[in-house]
């Protein structure tokens, strides 16, 4: 299908807006930028509490935002949320809205993580973070009102890929009983450059540049970008884990890695729920003031995850 008319309007607001030759932008930019455009997030979350707290991460307290919707009982399903942003910018501010709307979609104690960010702290840093926090909301789930065998984990952009990768972890370690996984618009694989990313590389929301240099700063010199820890589409034991919600969009640079995801994850017997929105952009379900498909996606994802945890 062609590019959405709404979407097509956006990115032109966009190109007339941004420089004409474009570098690398420096990290506070990069932040600003983020903050500016989640701006355009209007989504539906009546009903929904939103309280503050730290918890204690592998290099220090890790504030958090723990969000209940009025439907939650007295031990509901929990939704651990990592935030997008490049590994580099975004917060628990910034995807506020993103996230009260998922509880209230969802029906789940929703806990939105402000891991480290790089270039301050370099990969393993928010891994190992997002790690820590999943264990953290495990263990403590009776205290939270959370039901911790009903555990969904799940972000949008690098968000997903920090949600992907614990899931893996999980796998691996057996530690972590985590029923659903959800990825929105998911960056996971750093090793090649897919098609979509080369037919999207300019003029769609997130460019090559930009996602360059948040690679550029993430990454440690000398690092293997095949690391499953980096790129999560590379790792080989897929089989036993979680039930996979994605969402990817038609136009957005990372399409094809999450629609590789979804088959690769079918291939080993996962349970997948994957739809791919046609005439989307990146990050589409966080503009919900000019884009209408962003408040139906959010609805979409809430009967997902409420089947995927029962209720």
């Amino acid at each position: 299908m062609p590019l959405d008319p709404l979407a097509k309007r956006l990115l032109t607001m966009m190109a007339a807006a941004a420089p004409q030759a474009r570098s690398r932008p420096s990290v506070e930019a990069r932040r600003q930028s983020l903050a500016k455009l989640m701006q355009f997030a209007r989504a539906e979350a009546p009903d929904v509490t939103a309280s503050d707290g730290t918890l204690p991460g592998p290099a220090g307290s890790l504030p958090y935002r723990l969000y209940t919707p009025a439907s939650a009982g007295e031990r509901a399903p929990g939704f651990v949320f990592f935030h997008g942003g490049g590994l580099v910018a975004g917060s628990i501010s910034t995807h506020d809205r993103i996230a009260a709307a998922l509880a209230h979609a969802t029906g789940c104690r929703l806990v939105s993580i402000d891991y480290r960010l790089a270039p301050e702290h370099k990969f393993p840093a928010a891994v190992d973070d997002a790690i820590a926090a999943t264990e953290w909301v495990a263990r403590e789930a009776p205290v939270l009102g959370i039901d911790a065998e009903r555990l969904v984990v799940g972000g949008d952009s690098a968000g997903a890929t920090l949600a992907a990768i614990v899931c893996q972890e999980a796998l691996r370690n057996a530690g972590l009983s985590i029923v659903a996984q959800c990825l929105i618009c998911p960056v996971l694989d750093f090793e090649e450059t897919s098609p979509s990313r080369e037919a999207f590389a300019e003029g769609h929301l997130i460019d090559r540049v930009t996602i360059e240099a948040d690679l550029a700063d993430y990454l440690p010199d000398g690092i293997n970008a095949a690391d499953p820890r980096i790129s999560p589409l590379r790792a080989t034991r897929l089989a036993g884990l979680p039930t996979a919600i994605i969402h990817t969009a038609e136009f957005d640079p990372m399409r094809d890695e999450g629609n590789a995801y979804a088959r690769k994850l079918l291939a080993a017997g996962v349970v997948v729920e994957h739809v791919c929105h046609d005439g989307m952009v990146h990050n589409f379900h966080a503009m919900g003031a000019i884009l209408p498909q962003a408040q139906l996606v959010l609805s979409q994802i809430g009967e997902q995850v409420r089947r995927a945890v029962g209720g």
